[in-house]
């Protein structure tokens, strides 16, 4: 199977702009939770499943040239933008490693912090991975993840039905196919098996318009996503593309309101 194949969601260069859109819109948000982690100059830091690195060339910047990341991700396309962003930026304290998370062991330890998001829902064993990459940790070094809690809390006013029907078909193919889209649920109680202590749990939901940047998260994912499902036989050509209306009727409408998915937040400690 090839790489690319091999990823729910593809590992292509349109998927590598779609995350780099996301990361734009939670950027603020992952900065801050670095701070309040205490990530500063002189860690050395774990970014599990990197994807094309975009959180690993901020943490890069944070820990400075006497700092180090260990981005961690088995495509080789995402590693390639990660060099190319280092390249860009300057940076040269950022260590590739290819790892498949759900079968390889962890490359580093004894390392300050771990940051891992929106990628235990990938995982058919997430807290199997949980538990390798806290064993990575030195004593007092933080955890932290972001992935979802509810995917369902994504929802629009004035109500949209096929958009509606899109967020139960979405979730249903996941669970499917990909693995648990809701797994914060599981990793938030599994911490103390895992060695680590709860520092903070925050829940994370974005209301927006078409008029604010956000909006473009959820439009970089959906009306793809609703043909991509109907290219794999899940949903007809003609579902898919009443989803596409559907959103830009949403996306003309200045009465139009949005919340995204429910997402977790969590901050822990090694033991």
């Amino acid at each position: 199977m090839s790489e690319e194949r091999s990823y729910y969601l593809g590992t292509h260069d349109l998927e590598a702009w779609r995350l780099g859109v996301q990361h734009r819109v939670w950027r603020a948000r992952t900065l801050d939770v670095f701070r309040r982690a205490g990530i500063t100059d002189g860690w050395t830091v774990i970014d599990a499943g990197s994807g094309p690195g975009h959180a690993s060339l901020d943490l890069a910047e944070i820990v400075g040239p006497r700092g180090r990341v260990h981005a961690l991700d088995r495509s080789d396309n995402f590693r390639h933008a990660i060099e190319a962003g280092a390249r860009v930026r300057g940076l040269d304290n950022v260590t590739l490693h290819n790892v498949d998370l759900a079968t390889d062991s962890i490359p580093v330890g004894g390392v300050d912090a771990v940051f891992i998001r929106w990628v235990f829902i990938f995982m058919a064993d997430p807290i199997a991975v949980l538990k390798k990459l806290a064993g990575a940790l030195r004593p007092g070094g933080r955890f932290i993840c972001h992935d979802y809690w509810d995917w369902g809390t994504m929802a629009w006013t004035p109500p949209r039905e096929r958009l509606a029907e899109f967020v139960e078909t979405a979730i249903r193919d996941w669970h499917r196919n990909a693995g648990d889209i809701d797994v914060a649920r599981k990793i938030l109680p599994a911490l103390p098996e895992a060695g680590l202590r709860l520092v903070e749990a925050n829940p994370i939901v974005f209301t927006t318009s078409p008029a604010d940047f956000t909006w473009q998260w959820p439009k970089t994912f959906i009306t793809p996503h609703a043909r991509r499902l109907a290219e794999r036989g899940v949903v007809s050509v003609p579902w898919a593309a009443e989803v596409a209306r559907d959103w830009d009727a949403a996306e003309r409408d200045p009465r139009t309101v949005m919340t995204t998915p429910m997402l977790m937040e969590i901050v822990a400690e090694r033991v």
